[in-house]
C-alpha cells in the first residue's frame, strides 16, 4: 500500500520533504509485513506446541529466516534515510521509533521459535485440558497485544499505546493460573520434571511477547508526543539528587557546636 505524500490542500513540499515521507511510508509498510509475519507466528507455535507437531516446529524454526531478513532490511533502510536525510524532531522519532519497532517485533519472532523448540524436547508428553487451555489463552492474549501495538504505530494512537500496559495485565493473570496448573500437574504425577520446567518456560515466552508490545505501545508515545518512560525515571533521580544537595547545602551552614 500506498500512502500519499501531499497535504491536504494540494500545497505542495519540498522534494526532500516529500523524498522522506516516501521513505517513510516505504519503511511502515515493511514494519506493518513484518508485524505480520509475527502475528502468523503466534498461532501457528501453539498449534505446533499443542499438536506435538514436529515437522511444522522445524518448518516455524527455518521460517524465522525470513523474519531476520526483512529486520534486517528496515533497519537498513532506516540507517539510509537517517545518513541522507538527516531528520530532526518529529521525523527523527519517527525513524528511531521504526528502528526500535523493528527490534521488538523480531524478538517477539525469535520467541515463539522458543517454543517451537520447547514443543520437540517435550515430544510425547500428555498435556491436561486445564494446560492446553491456558496455553490457548496466554497465544490468543500475545496476539491480541501485538495486533493493538501494530494498530497504535499505524494510527499513531498514543492513547492506545499507553493503555497496552493495563491490557496486558490479562496475559499476566492468566500466566500466574498456568504456572500454578503446572505445579498441579507435576505435584499429582500427571507431569514429569523436564516437561514441566520446558512449559514454564513456554509461559514465560508469551509472556515477554506480551511486555514487547507493551514496549511498542511506549515507543509509539514517543514517536507522537516526544515522551519517554524512561524520562519519568530521570526526572525522580534528579529530585532526589537536587534534595540531597539541598540537604548537604543546609547542614553545612548550620552553626558549628561552641
Amino acid at each position: 500500500m500506498h500512502r500519499s505524500s501531499r497535504p491536504a490542500g494540494g500545497v505542495h513540499m519540498p522534494e526532500q520533504r516529500v523524498s522522506f515521507h516516501q521513505d517513510l511510508d516505504e519503511i511502515r509498510d515493511e514494519i506493518v509485513q513484518l508485524g505480520a509475519l509475527v502475528r502468523e507466528f503466534i498461532p501457528r507455535g501453539t498449534e505446533v506446541l499443542l499438536a506435538g507437531d514436529m515437522g511444522g516446529a522445524l518448518d516455524l524454526i527455518e521460517a524465522d529466516d525470513q523474519i531476520d531478513a526483512l529486520t534486517l532490511r528496515i533497519e537498513e533502510q532506516c540507517y539510509n534515510v537517517l545518513a541522507r536525510q538527516q531528520p530532526m524532531a518529529s521525523d527523527l522519532r519517527s525513524i528511531v521509533t521504526a528502528v526500535w519497532l523493528t527490534g521488538e517485533l523480531e524478538r517477539s519472532g525469535d520467541l515463539m521459535v522458543n517454543v517451537a523448540k520447547a514443543a520437540r524436547r517435550i515430544y510425547g508428553a500428555t498435556l491436561d485440558p486445564r494446560l492446553r487451555g491456558l496455553i490457548e489463552r496466554m497465544s490468543e492474549e500475545a496476539s491480541r497485544l501485538i495486533s493493538l501495538s501494530l494498530d497504535a504505530y499505524i494510527e499513531r494512537d498514543a492513547s492506545l499505546g499507553a493503555a497496552l500496559g493495563d491490557i496486558d495485565d490479562t496475559l499476566d493473570t492468566i500466566h500466574g493460573d498456568y504456572i500454578e496448573a503446572i505445579f498441579d500437574a507435576h505435584s499429582a504425577h500427571d507431569l514429569g520434571l523436564q516437561p514441566a520446567v520446558q512449559l514454564a518456560l513456554v509461559g514465560r515466552y508469551y509472556e515477554r511477547i506480551g511486555d514487547h508490545a507493551v514496549n511498542i505501545g511506549q515507543r509509539v508515545q514517543y514517536m507522537v508526543t516526544g515522551w519517554l518512560p524512561e524520562q519519568t525515571g530521570a526526572a525522580r533521580l534528579r529530585a532526589r539528587e537536587s534534595s540531597q544537595l539541598g540537604l548537604e547545602a543546609s547542614e553545612r551552614d548550620q552553626p558549628g557546636d561552641e
